[in-house]
């Protein structure tokens, strides 16, 4: 596979190896599975946890899983735009419907590079989850959530250039909230009154493009990840296996606190 997940690859037909081999599904092994949408505060809850626990071995994040798994084998080429992804991650769930769970769970880890329980950086909607509790045993959850409106406000914040959705640009921030309501599905995501802040955040120094783009981002997420069902979910598991946690009533220490206490 790629150099980007070196110690990962492909299983071969056949039946899976023996615990003991150097060479393990990841599926076979307990894994600590963070799970969270876009926007959540997954990487600065890790990157907490980390300090607390140097240990971890964290593998590759969904993001490069995705590339060399999902997007690349179906696109033949890098694939940058956010909603073009979203588009090709639901077509890879046609014929593999745990989708990343079952990606990530049917390769093979080198041991000796990753560990015998290492942690993946994420999960997402019902799906996905239910697949790997299913079908994993040993893998244990960590969701971490937060509102929709926080999750576009983290996003216009972090500036990063993953980040990416086509908008029809041009529009002058008076008339962005009605470039919002335009968007199909905005209204199945937020009320009116969410709507309305959204648009109103073109006063606190951003560009009404980059405001349409984030929750283009958002909603389009959100038609293929439902994130609550994912957590009601995960509530119904003995609590050993899974934590859930509220990124806005906890700061990033208080995640690392709450999970090293559950680990």
């Amino acid at each position: 596979m790629c150099a980007a997940l070196s110690g990962l690859r492909r299983a071969p037909p056949g039946p899976p190896p023996a615990p003991d081999a150097r060479e393990v599904r990841l599926g076979d092994l307990p894994l600590v599975v963070l799970v969270g949408v876009t926007g959540v505060g997954k990487s600065t809850a890790l990157d907490a946890v980390r300090r607390v626990r140097p240990d971890w071995r964290v593998l590759p994040d969904r993001r490069v899983v995705t590339d060399a798994v999902m997007i690349e084998p179906l696109a033949g080429r890098a694939v940058t735009d956010r909603e073009e992804r979203f588009r090709l991650t639901a077509q890879y769930r046609e014929t593999h419907p745990g989708g990343m769970a079952q990606a990530l769970g049917e390769l093979l880890a080198d041991t000796a590079v990753w560990g015998r329980a290492p942690v993946f950086d994420g999960l997402r909607g019902l799906e996905e989850v239910q697949f790997a509790a299913d079908h994993y045993p040993a893998w244990r959850f960590v969701a971490l959530g937060a509102p929709d409106g926080v999750r576009v406000r983290r996003l216009l914040g972090r500036a990063d250039a993953f980040d990416q959705v086509r908008v029809a640009g041009g529009g002058a921030a008076a008339d962005l909230h009605s470039r919002l309501l335009a968007l199909p599905g905005v209204q199945d995501v937020f009320q009116p009154d969410e709507v309305r802040a959204l648009a109103a955040l073109t006063g606190g120094g951003f560009t009404a493009d980059d405001v349409l783009a984030r929750v283009k981002i958002v909603v389009s997420e959100r038609r293929n990840y439902d994130p609550f069902r994912a957590e009601a979910f995960l509530r119904t598991l003995p609590p050993e296996r899974a934590l859930v946690l509220d990124t806005v009533a906890l700061p990033p220490a208080g995640v690392a606190q709450a999970v090293e206490a559950w680990l």
